[in-house]
């Protein structure tokens, strides 16, 4: 069972979400606007959150962008069908999944429970092994305490970048191409949208990089995929 926050405008979508979940012994907290959904998070305290970038007032990449600047809580953006460039911008904002409306409850339960996982990562993943604190360069991952230092500062990362920085680093060198990270990290099993991939590692590089533009850690093999370095 898990504590949902729901920013959502549409009281269609609000019902139905609702009901979806609370059929699946979830908790769900609505909140109509993005004003009234931040002030929600501080006292509901969910979690996970269920984002509608088209709110009234403060949008929804709004929203996703400050909740990122202090908080690792998974979120996952709602998207009306077609809009891919709301999709990508959401994503690229800090959101660690979509799903594009409508969906059903079993669809969103799905995307619920894999974003879930990657919170706690070390507890199935193979990137979980081996244990400890390891050095990369200027980077230190701890794969004990899932905290990612640079220079000795911990860093804030969010769910799905700690888990594809866990799963690269477990095998430094090996190219993964943008489908394998999609169903290892994201747990798509079908074909699914490999931006999230390029989203999230643009994100990360950002976070770890002296220069994101130059990576030295989440290197691009042209035509294949992404590894881990320096090598």
């Amino acid at each position: 069972m898990a504590r949902v926050l729901l920013i959502e405008d549409d009281p269609a979508v609000q019902r139905g979400v609702t009901l979806a979940l609370k059929r699946r012994g979830h908790e769900v907290e609505v909140a109509a606007s993005g004003e009234t959904g931040l002030l929600t998070l501080e006292r509901y305290r969910p979690d996970l959150v269920l984002l509608d970038l088209m709110l009234p007032g403060m949008s929804g990449l709004e929203v996703c962008r400050r909740i990122r600047e202090s908080k690792q809580i998974p979120i996952i953006i709602l998207s009306a069908r077609g809009d891919e460039i709301d999709m990508v911008v959401g994503l690229e904002a800090g959101a660690d999944d979509y799903i594009t409306k409508p969906a059903s409850g079993e669809i969103i339960e799905a995307r619920m429970k894999a974003v879930l996982r990657r919170v706690a990562p070390a507890q199935d993943s193979p990137a979980a092994t081996p244990t400890g604190a390891e050095h990369h360069g200027d980077l230190t991952v701890d794969r004990t305490s899932l905290v990612v230092a640079k220079h000795g500062t911990e860093l804030t990362l969010a769910p799905s970048e700690l888990k594809l920085l866990l799963f690269l680093t477990a095998t430094p060198g090996q190219v993964y191409s943008r489908h394998q990270l999609l169903e290892q990290v994201w747990e798509h099993s079908f074909y699914g949208d490999v931006r999230l991939v390029d989203a999230c590692v643009m994100r990360l590089r950002a976070k770890t990089e002296d220069d994101p533009r130059k990576p030295e850690y989440v290197q691009t093999v042209r035509g294949f995929g992404y590894r881990f370095g320096p090598l």
